[in-house]
């Protein structure tokens, strides 16, 4: 069955680009040329992956992202842009983005992330191991093979890397991970973002965890090498 991807961009040279490389790859894509069609899409299509532009008419695209993450569609998002400041690019990824292209861009490359984000959506297992069946910590219940996490009884409204972090960790909780290790094991072969990717999420995760994100009792930051989760 063909993977459905959702473009939203109106910049109509844009999408006919894409349509025409992603079909070539096998894909089935829709598209939608403003903020509040693309988002009526996202829900009544239910794509697999969505090309969102960040200066959309009627919904910018980080307000289509914000609200889609907090109607619980996780579905995973490449936020595509002419904006190539890092500002922009940290929001976008904060507001639940799984990934940022900056325009003119080879479509070559989107599709070598459209496969790698939905390579990485599709997966049952973190970094070739295999998972308890759930882990218990500190008010923290993971379940990795359903993609779930409580905080003392609450589901936790994470992002897919948020929730492959967390769990990684937490098979790894009481050790010390570099950032290079955390890049490697959630985000494999994509750097394009470097190693401050893990930084946004790690406080993206104290932000949704800590009681005072702040003061963090979960996510300890150790000095000049990485974090760990505390058991």
């Amino acid at each position: 069955m063909k993977n459905n991807i959702l473009i939203v961009d109106d910049e109509k040279s844009i999408v006919t680009l894409l349509e025409y490389n992603l079909a070539q790859a096998g894909f089935h894509v829709i598209s939608a040329s403003n903020g509040k069609e693309g988002k009526h899409l996202a829900f009544t299509e239910s794509p697999d992956l969505i090309i969102l532009d960040l200066m959309l008419p009627e919904l910018v695209g980080l307000e289509v992202c914000k609200q889609l993450r907090q109607e619980k569609i996780m579905t995973p998002i490449i936020m595509l842009t002419a904006k190539d400041h890092e500002l922009d690019r940290i929001l976008g990824l904060e507001l639940g983005a799984d990934d940022y292209m900056v325009k003119p861009f080879s479509p070559r490359e989107v599709i070598a992330r459209v496969k790698a984000i939905l390579r990485r959506s599709q997966v049952k297992h973190l970094a070739g191991i295999e998972y308890e069946t759930h882990i218990k910590m500190n008010g923290l219940m993971i379940y990795p093979k359903k993609f779930e996490a409580y905080h003392h009884g609450k589901l936790l409204d994470l992002t897919l890397k948020e929730f492959e972090l967390l769990a990684f960790m937490a098979q790894n909780r009481g050790r010390v991970l570099t950032r290079e290790q955390l890049l490697n094991a959630v985000w494999k072969d994509d750097y394009s973002c470097g190693t401050r990717i893990v930084d946004v999420h790690i406080s993206h995760l104290r932000t949704k965890i800590e009681e005072d994100s702040g003061a963090p009792i979960y996510f300890k930051t150790v000095r000049g090498i990485g974090y760990k989760l505390e058991a």
